[in-house]
């Protein structure tokens, strides 16, 4: 029986899920009093309680308003994983001096505030804001402080795990579950862990989950479902590529392994739960859902369900489709509701991705009142869904229990639901609950993991319950009055127009008035994602690049432009010989004077007309990226739009600069200004590995200062480059200011040899740089400005504060996304020796997942190189580094131009003498101690392009990044994808000359500055002076 597809809108529109919500009567007539009157003494419950409230006193101590909050979140994430005593004291005394541990006043009775605030409070007294964490600390008293403070933090951090998760392993969970008042409530066991990376640890998981099946299952006791416990399985912990664009492979791969355990699950009766996930994920996880619900064998078991998110704006559709496949099976299925867990990262994501909206609420009160809603929608489907509603929120539990009817009833078993709450957390709420409606089921969801695995759930429960806005932070507070904790979320909404939270734009606003952010893609929206695909299959035609010379098509010889996915042809270009590139060059200075005597706006308004055209012009620039350039869908997409964003930028900038002249001081009867202008005739001589957006950043940067512009796009890329050309005309720029020249070499030495020429940008090898500046340095005449943007040996530090998983995806993403083939890539990871066989592996593993292949797959992560040249020289270093380094992760050739990625880890930095363009990472491993000859090392290779450091020590990323030249700094994150705007893009050394491409000092570059100084007295006097009142 097949299952229907779940469809929904992706992101809709805030204004108008409000207005649908706000028309719902969120409770029966009559019954706001009592719910009220219920959730007021729920909270004097919370408020009344010293003994069990050691988390939510914790969260009151340390508020992540506060540097001790947030210093102490950083040291939770980070301590417990460092294996070394020197990096673990360099963590405790950088938090240490983040926050007023030394003189912090301890307010909580509880136990654990006390340990915790004592741990942090002698150590910041040892450990003083004047010391670094290098310091030789003076005296007896420091030399036994640094043992006492590193073993006092180290308590303290265990304490605070303690009190989220129930035990280190199954069976001592099992044994504190069944003891004292514990044995009351029902259990949810949640195996704790961070998404699988590698198929080593997705089959870790999935032996951790069915030792725990089993093991629960032994020892259920004989109580009927839904009392029975249970597990909560995270499907991204079972598979190492739990993506939408790996739906197919997911699907062939992790609904076997799901429903095995289902099945073991099944035999003991017990409940078994999917955890909800990411937004990007979520049509994914229903259809793994609904695959493993339609397996035979599980027919007639109530206990399969999943988590739903009241903070997704698809939350009510989904709790419908799961209805549908309830009735569709004629099953009854387990809905846990909660609020949701990933709300910043939904937030960040659809900013990155320029998504339409925001797949979630950004208002608190949204998903409050979405949650109420979604409750009722759950209530309703009974006794096909059995709710289980999970929330620490006083007034929400009260307004369940309203809209089941039970607030002036007693409730028994067939009440068809449960509430739900965290292990160590609204312990006093549901005690006092359980006097009040003790029929209501009572489930607690019960974290099991080592001190590793419980840092991410630390963190991210800190975050949930530490902000302001939390109730658990707000309840516990005397000092907030109850009738702010009973604001019912429609009050707090009140109209559609409120929906949206004020401090945060729509993606597309992200830039302010200033300019648009460009619109992208968001893969998980399956619709959007298929709409995007067949337009790009649609555009699908034969291409053709001529020299353009005032707009004139220039005849020559025509060669085939051959795809580097499989060779097929895509067209053809006719390549600018050198008398061509001479007539180029001399119909641009004839056009220079009137495009430099367009007024600035003007000009700008073309580049905004033209990023309107890149627009409408998608699907075709987007095929261009894929056949010719062998981009993934991803790549071409995020290329477009950086695109689109050069054009909207530059013209901003160049509205900025160029529009009116700068007024300067000067003395009474004198006038002084200062004007930019054009040069004259650019050379704009781009890549092949970002054929439209540095292209177009380069043109549309020397158009906008004024200059035409000859421009030759690499001989690997023409055809993208004559669209790009085109469009440009057809926004209003001139024929005469922009001009083509396709070619190679030769072509480009004709240009650089011109005696019309006033400038080159130029984007590509250090060594065609350096040939491009002797060139320029033996002209006789003006010395011409050379603007370059070149590779570099890009380096990335990671030390043993960074978690292994995060530095596995940023590692992975940095070095092998688009081939390895960015001037940004990572070239040379640097792990400190301590943790470098675990963070290796991780790396290794995550590579070993990732698929080569023809692009236009969507389930492609690298395509090919970009010609056979590039391909022989990578087959050369691999098999070179083969005989003289350490292979972690090699792959056979795939044949064509495609090359699989490889790790090899070599003796030091100095070993890696150039850049090595494709998907090949080194890996050299230093002491804790050596930090400072790393550094030099890197300074010695001269580059300084882009470099990563993955450290949760602050003291040592500055360190770091102000030691070293390099362009573009990332800390704890991947280290490629420079936003035009916020991180402009370009090195230094041998990676550079500036100014940045993307930022606010570009464009002065290309032109002239001239100081204006009249003399306003010449006629007689001053006239400002002589007008002065008084």
């Amino acid at each position: 029986m097949s299952s229907p597809r779940f469809q929904a809108p992706y992101a809709p529109d805030d204004a108008a899920l409000a207005e649908a919500l706000l028309q719902e009567a969120p409770l029966p007539a009559g019954a706001e009093a009592a719910v009220d009157g219920l959730a007021a003494d729920l909270i004097d419950a919370i408020r009344a309680d010293a003994g069990h409230g050691a988390v939510e006193a914790l969260l009151r101590e340390y508020a992540l308003t506060t540097r001790e909050g947030l210093a102490l979140m950083s040291l939770a994430e980070a301590l417990l994983r460092v294996p070394d005593a020197a990096t673990a004291d360099r963590l405790i005394a950088d938090k240490l001096r983040e926050g007023d541990f030394a003189h912090h006043a301890v307010r909580s009775e509880s136990g654990l505030a006390q340990a915790a605030s004592w741990a942090l409070g002698l150590g910041a007294r040892l450990v003083g804001p004047e010391d670094t964490p290098e310091a030789t600390l003076g005296g007896m008293v420091r030399r036994l402080g640094r043992p006492a403070v590193r073993a006092a933090a180290h308590r303290a951090m265990r304490l605070m795990g303690g009190q989220f998760v129930l035990a280190e392993e199954i069976g001592a969970a099992l044994k504190r579950a069944g003891s004292g008042a514990a044995r009351r409530s029902r259990y949810s066991f949640d195996m704790l862990g961070e998404g699988a990376r590698t198929a080593e640890d997705a089959e870790s998981y999935r032996q951790a989950y069915a030792r725990a099946i089993a093991r629960i299952g032994r020892e259920a006791g004989n109580a009927p479902l839904p009392a029975r416990p249970g597990i909560s399985v995270k499907l991204s912990a079972l598979h190492p590529r739990y993506s939408p664009t790996q739906g197919a492979r997911v699907m062939a791969e992790l609904v076997p392994v799901v429903r095995d355990l289902a099945r073991t699950a099944r035999a003991h009766d017990l409940n078994f739960t999917l955890d909800a996930e990411e937004a990007e994920r979520l049509e994914l996880s229903l259809d793994v859902f609904a695959a493993v619900l339609a397996d035979p064998t599980l027919a007639g078991w109530d206990g399969f369900g999943l988590a739903i998110q009241a903070y997704s704006k698809r939350c009510l559709p989904v709790i419908n489709h799961v209805a549908q496949l309830a009735e569709r099976h004629d099953r009854r299925l387990m809905v846990r509701l909660v609020k949701g867990a990933y709300w910043d990262t939904e937030v960040k994501l659809a900013q990155i991705q320029g998504a339409p909206d925001y797949p979630v609420f950004t208002r608190k009160a949204m998903t409050d009142l979405n949650y109420l809603a979604a409750a009722r929608r759950l209530l309703d489907h009974r006794p096909r869904l059995y709710p289980q509603f999970a929330t620490h929120n006083a007034l929400t539990v009260a307004s369940v229990l309203g809209l089941a009817g039970l607030l002036d009833r007693p409730a028994t078993e067939e009440a068809g639901f449960e509430f739900q709450r965290l292990h160590g957390m609204g312990e006093a709420l549901y005690e006092r609950l359980a006097e009040r409606a003790p029929g209501i089921g009572q489930r607690i969801y019960a974290p099991v993991g080592g001190h590793r695995e419980l840092l991410a759930y630390l963190v991210r429960r800190l975050l949930e319950n530490g902000a302001n806005a939390s109730f658990v932070a707000r309840a516990a507070d005397p000092a907030v009055p109850v009738a702010q904790l009973l604001a019912r979320p429609q009050t707090l909404v009140e109209t559609p127009s409120q929906a949206r939270h004020p401090e945060i734009p729509l993606p597309r606003d992200l830039f302010g008035a200033e300019r648009r952010n460009a619109p992208g893609l968001a893969f998980g929206d399956g619709a959007a994602l298929r709409r995007q695909i067949g337009s790009v299959a649609a555009a699908s035609s034969s291409a053709d690049a001529t020299p353009l010379i005032d707009g004139t098509v220039q005849a020559g010889q025509a060669r085939p432009v051959l795809s580097p996915i499989d060779g097929t042809a895509l067209g053809s270009v006719t390549e600018a010989d050198e008398a061509i590139a001479a007539r180029a060059m001399d119909a641009a200075a004839r056009g220079f004077p009137a495009w430099a005597a367009t007024p600035a706006d003007a000009r700008a308004a073309c580049l905004e007309r033209a990023a309107e055209a890149f627009l409408r012009e998608q699907p075709r620039l987007l095929h261009l990226l894929q056949a010719e350039a062998g981009k993934t869908l991803d790549d071409a997409v995020a290329e477009w739009r950086e695109a689109i964003d050069f054009l909207r930028y530059y013209a901003v900038q160049g509205r900025r600069l160029f529009a009116e002249p700068q007024s300067l001081p000067g003395p009474a009867g004198e006038a002084n200004s200062l004007r930019l202008s054009g040069r004259g005739v650019f050379a704009a001589v781009s890549p092949w590995n970002f054929p439209l957006a540095i292209f177009t950043g380069q043109v549309a940067a020397a158009l906008m200062a004024g200059n035409a512009v000859v421009a030759k796009p690499a001989p690997q890329t023409p055809l993208v480059a004559d669209l790009a050309v085109r469009l440009l005309h057809g926004a209003g720029v001139p024929g005469s200011a922009l001009h083509l020249v396709p070619g190679g070499p030769e072509t480009g030495a004709a240009l650089i040899g011109h005696a019309a020429l006033s400038g080159v940008v130029f984007t590509g090898s250090t060594a065609t740089a350096q040939a491009i500046n002797r060139a320029l340095a033996a002209r006789d005449g003006a010395i011409l400005p050379l603007i370059a943007e070149t590779g570099g040996i890009n380096a990335m530090i990671v030390d043993a504060t960074a978690l292994p998983e995060q530095v596995a995806d940023d590692v992975v993403v940095s070095a092998f996304r688009s081939a390895g083939q960015r001037c940004s890539a990572l070239r040379l990871l640097l792990v400190q020796e301590d943790v470098a066989d675990r963070m290796i592996a991780a790396v290794a593993g995550a590579a070993r997942e990732l698929t080569v292949g023809d692009p236009r797959d969507l389930a492609t992560d690298l395509g090919p190189v970009i010609d056979a040249s590039a391909k022989r020289r990578l087959d050369a270093h691999i098999a070179a580094m083969a005989r003289s380094a350490r292979t972690h992760v090699s792959g056979a050739d795939p044949g064509g131009l495609y090359v699989a990625p490889h790790i090899f880890e070599i003796g030091g930095v100095a070993d890696l003498r150039q850049e090595v363009f494709g998907p090949i990472l080194h890996v050299v491993r230093y002491p804790a101690s050596g930090l400072a000859g790393v550094i030099e090392a890197i300074r010695a290779e001269g580059y300084g392009l882009t470099l990563g450091i993955h450290s949760r020590i602050e003291e040592t990323a500055e360190r770091i990044a102000a030691a070293l030249p390099h362009g573009n700094v990332y800390v704890n994150r991947n280290m490629i994808g420079a936003v035009v705007g916020s991180q402009p893009f370009g090195g230094t050394g041998l990676s550079g000359t500036g100014p940045k491409a993307g930022g606010p000092h570009y464009l002065a570059r290309f032109a002239t500055e001239r100081t204006l100084t009249v003399n306003t007295a010449a006629a007689g006097g001053s006239v400002g002076l002589i007008t002065l009142d008084g």
